[in-house]
């Protein structure tokens, strides 16, 4: 039986040397036959030189470098199609979870006999009360959409079996979401409440969590589009509607028309939303593009393992 642990790079350097020692702790208890893939991300430190030096007294060590910085969920694909493990335990570097995780999720895959997946919830949302407030909207928002149920709060932290793993990397679009794929790649999965800390700092920006909300809604779900069709609908019933009153109150009352400030403010309004509704057609548009193009995932530049 073989591990395999697997953890991505990027401004990572000053936690590796206690999440080598912490994870390779974890891992010894349940095995001697076991990999640390580590998928550099273009990381601008020095992460991949403090792994080099950690390979040369252990050659479990795998460090993958790519070309660029590709992203977080393409980086953990990368990992996934490199290791050998018959188990795989996918976890961040930055220590915000605990590589002691492995041996309670190995423990509650023990227990269920069933489970192909045991993944962490965060029991307790991190972050002021603006994005905790955010966050859900988001996620009622995202399942109100998707066509299934997106799991809120889920962390990295996850301990797969291999015919699970095989089974998401069926999934081969190139604009994706790594969390949702795991959720449509089906199998038993558990989920257990887990309590994730906080480093401080991240480096997902506020502008960067909007961008990837949208990206997550519109790679998930084709409904955004349906709702251009009834908005449509809504608004030439309101359009109809508001024709009519003016024809009735011209015609049966005599009252006068006027107010060149309203008209400007409906021209204003109907052309935010004609400018809206086609963003919302080019966002899917563009997803189309980037399919048709088939550009790698990534690019492996190259992999570092000691035979």
């Amino acid at each position: 039986m073989k591990i395999s642990v697997i953890t991505t790079l990027y401004y990572s350097e000053k936690y590796l040397s206690e999440f080598y020692k912490r994870i390779k702790a974890s891992v010894t208890q349940l095995t001697p036959d076991f990999e640390i893939v580590f998928v550099n991300d273009g990381s601008p430190d020095n992460s991949d030189k403090v792994l080099l030096d950690l390979q040369q007294t252990d050659s479990n060590i795998v460090l993958i470098q790519l070309s660029r910085n590709f992203g977080h969920h393409q980086a953990i694909l990368t990992g996934l199609r490199h290791c050998q493990g018959d188990f795989v335990f996918l976890i961040d570097s930055d220590l915000e979870e605990d590589p002691e995780l492995l041996i309670t999720f190995w423990n509650k895959m023990n227990q269920s006999s069933e489970a192909d997946v045991i993944y962490g919830i965060q029991s307790k949302r991190k972050g002021g009360l603006f994005e905790k407030a955010s966050g859900r909207l988001f996620y009622k928002v995202l399942n109100g959409l998707a066509q299934f149920e997106y799991p809120a709060n889920t962390l990295t932290a996850r301990l797969m079996k291999k015919n699970y793993v095989k089974a998401v990397l069926e999934y081969t679009e190139k604009t994706l979401d790594v969390w949702a794929i795991f959720v449509l790649a089906g199998f038993n999965q558990v989920g257990i409440p887990v309590t994730k800390k906080n480093k401080g700092t991240s480096t997902y920006t506020f502008f960067k969590k909007i961008k990837m909300s949208i990206e997550i809604i519109t790679s998930l779900s084709h409904r955004p589009l349906y709702s251009i069709f009834f908005i449509g609908v809504i608004w030439l019933f309101i359009s109809a509607g508001h024709i009519l009153a003016i024809f009735i109150n011209k015609w049966m009352y005599g009252a006068v028309i006027e107010g060149w400030a309203s008209i400007m403010a409906s021209l204003w309004l109907i052309g935010g939303i004609v400018i809206f509704l086609l963003g919302v057609i080019g966002i899917y548009l563009s997803k189309i593009f980037l399919e048709i193009k088939n550009r790698p995932l990534t690019i492996v530049k190259s992999i570092h393992r000691k035979q």
